[in-house]
């Protein structure tokens, strides 16, 4: 089967920057459901169409085409009297329910004092990247796959673009 709307496709990634520097290599495929679903990169997902088991795809991605610029208004500061006691740099938190910025995920980026760096950007915003990938499997995708727009295989890692 051939790369096409509604396979499932299977892919061995790699991610590099545009100096050739890996930046992740997942253990487990990335999976997704080909055909306009947003469940992978616009430019990865138009290379790989047609393409069969085994094929190479190599795609340069600009911020635009990946996870966006940074945005320095995704920045915030807030009172380390609001986080759990244990707290380090890099611990991931979700936004509260009701606020602005309600549903996005923050990184903790710097712990001073009474006060806590929070950056809402995705961690290769603003970074240019070379999608490396291989083909290793394709198959039709199930009906509640289409319904639901995505891959079912809980095991497998999305590269879904961020909004």
């Amino acid at each position: 089967m051939m790369v096409s709307k509604n396979a499932v496709v299977s892919l061995d990634v790699s991610l590099f920057d545009l100096q050739g520097e890996l930046l992740d290599h997942p253990e487990e495929p990335a999976q997704y459901l080909h055909g306009g679903y947003d469940d992978i990169f616009a430019k990865v997902e138009a290379a790989l169409e047609g393409k069969g088991v085994g094929a190479r795809v190599e795609v340069r991605l600009e911020p635009d085409d990946a996870f966006g610029d940074y945005d320095e208004n995704l920045l915030r500061v807030d009172l380390r009297n609001r986080f759990p006691e244990t707290l380090e740099v890099g611990m991931r938190f979700e936004a509260e329910a009701g606020s602005d910025d309600e549903g996005m995920i923050f990184t903790v980026t710097d712990i001073a004092e009474d006060k806590v760096v929070l950056d809402g950007n995705h961690p290769m915003a603003g970074l240019g990247l070379l999608f490396d990938c291989t083909v290793i499997d394709v198959r039709p995708a199930s009906e509640s796959e289409i319904i639901n727009g995505s891959a079912e295989d809980p095991a497998s890692v999305i590269v879904r673009p961020m909004p």
